[in-house]
């Protein structure tokens, strides 16, 4: 089951380099960024987060840091946010898990432990020895639609690998082969998904465009349906297909997650320095359609959107090229950006830092206490709002941010 292609958006680039017309509507005029507005919060059915002591350690925004919290090697997120976390974007409480892979080796952290585990659901940790380790992924790990929650903790050691061949983890309420539990596989509550201290790294989607995962993407993350939350993980050299107009999302793509609710990426890092950035046609780090985000405390950078053509692709074309770290589409939802950097991402046509498209002009964006700077959109942009394409409601909310 698939969700139905939206009518294209990007009708024409401006030979000034100005806006992009966008389903035959005028664009945003520019103007001073400056009012404010509340992010939406949304509680997750059945799952009860806990709060935990904060990681620290990540990039700052001149220059991206490699120091790591104590306990813990993995470094992410933004250490100088301070956006509050709401109860549902915390990490998840896994002092009694359901599954753990590994016996205290190394040698016992496999690629069949992770994809036995994944498939069982529930809460998973890891015990690999005192030592980061890192997994390459002889296979995807696919969760199970029957399963109410899966919850992966790397515990801030754990380096889950795509090896560069392919797609890490993976979920997809319409996917029959992983059971078909609801008549409204496009709408459905469960799986929840959560990974927490992990590293996903040299994921790889490229070609896995079939009409079941809608357009492809998400190297290290594909979630179609359920709920997704992304906390204090680190996303480094993911790939998906360099070219097409409506897919993307080189670390994570997202779809239809339950009642609209968003997806939470908290205290997290894509990229993080030249060279370890997200490649993808759109998205270097995310991407969606129809779906809402909440990203706070996060550090997105040196991620591309390599397409080139725009979407829908212009005559010659393959299409893609937009939103160098984040590329969105749909009708209504929001994305809130707060306490975060994104710099030195690139996208060869729209939104060099992010691409927001709300093809009924109901969407929204808001960025507050944040810096974006430092990303080139070489096709368009908005006028007033470097490094971003937006056509929505009104325009977009920027407060205490930094926008160059």
């Amino acid at each position: 089951m698939a969700i139905s292609r939206r009518a294209g958006f990007l009708l024409a680039v401006l030979v000034s380099g100005g806006l992009t017309a966008a389903c035959g509507t005028s664009s945003p005029s520019a103007t001073p960024a400056g009012v404010t507005a509340s992010a939406n919060a949304f509680a997750i059915p059945g799952v009860a987060p806990t709060a935990s002591a904060s990681p620290t350690a990540a990039p700052s925004s001149a220059k991206p840091s490699a120091s790591a919290a104590p306990g813990s090697p993995l470094a992410a997120g933004n250490p100088d946010g301070h956006a509050a976390v709401p109860a549902d974007g915390q990490p998840l409480d896994t002092s009694h898990p359901d599954h753990v892979v590994g016996n205290g080796a190394p040698a016992s952290c496999t690629s069949a432990a992770v994809v036995a585990a994944v498939a069982a659901g529930g809460v998973i940790t890891f015990s690999c020895g005192p030592d980061p380790v890192v997994i390459t992924m002889a296979a995807t790990a696919k969760i199970r639609n029957a399963s109410a929650r899966v919850v992966l903790d790397g515990g801030g050691k754990v380096t889950l690998s795509g090896g560069g061949a392919r797609r890490i983890l993976y979920l997809n309420t319409c996917d029959q082969a992983q059971g078909w539990t609801t008549s409204h596989c496009q709408n459905q509550q469960y799986p929840q998904l959560t990974v927490q201290n992990l590293t996903f790294t040299d994921g790889n989607a490229t070609g896995l465009t079939a009409d079941v995962t809608n357009g492809g993407g998400g190297g290290a993350i594909f979630d179609r349906g359920g709920r997704l939350k992304i906390v204090h993980s680190r996303f480094t050299g993911n790939r998906c297909d360099s070219a097409g107009p409506d897919l993307g999302g080189a670390a994570v793509r997202a779809l239809e997650q339950w009642q609209g609710m968003p997806v939470y990426v908290v205290d997290s890092t894509f990229g993080g320095a030249p060279g370890q950035g997200g490649v993808c046609s759109n998205g270097g780090a995310l991407s969606s359609i129809g779906v809402s985000w909440s990203v706070l405390n996060c550090v997105m950078t040196y991620n591309d959107a390599i397409g080139h053509g725009a979407n829908p692709a212009r005559s010659g074309t393959p299409g893609g090229g937009s939103g160098g770290a984040i590329y969105t589409d749909g009708n209504t939802y929001t994305v809130t950006i707060q306490g975060s950097i994104i710099e030195h991402n690139t996208a060869n046509e729209g939104g060099g830092a992010l691409f927001y498209v709300s093809n009924d002009r109901t969407g929204t964006l808001s960025i507050r206490d944040s810096t974006l700077s430092g990303n080139p959109s070489k096709g368009f942009s908005t006028a007033g709002y470097p490094g971003i394409f937006f056509l929505g409601s009104g325009k977009p909310s920027v407060s205490g941010s930094t926008l160059n």
